[in-house]
């Protein structure tokens, strides 16, 4: 299995219990593909640079994950059939990133 870094962008609409949930879905979608959540950031509402469907701000959250390869495309399928999701970023983790 591979890590990969999730960000998301949730309508700004949800209120604290429904954005809970949104991540809890995906974090369940992810254990249900037979990988882990390593790590849940969530880095609150914030201002985006262009209109997205309509919103002018989003709640941003940012999630490592490891899933098997054969997993991904329905992984990502579902989280572009997610109504609360207006935008989320995938990307493979580099194993030999350094921090800051």
């Amino acid at each position: 299995m591979k890590n990969y870094e999730l960000l998301t962008i949730f309508k700004p609409s949800l209120d604290s219990e429904e954005l809970d949930k949104a991540v809890d879905k995906i974090s369940s979608d992810v254990k249900s593909a037979k990988g882990e959540v390593s790590s849940v950031d969530k880095m609150g509402r914030k201002k985006l640079a262009y209109d997205l469907q309509g919103y002018r701000d989003g709640f941003f959250t940012n999630m490592v994950v490891s899933l098997p390869a054969d997993a991904i495309v329905e992984f990502k399928r579902n989280l572009k059939l997610n109504d609360n999701v207006l935008r989320f970023m995938f990307m493979e983790t580099a194993k030999n990133a350094q921090k800051v």
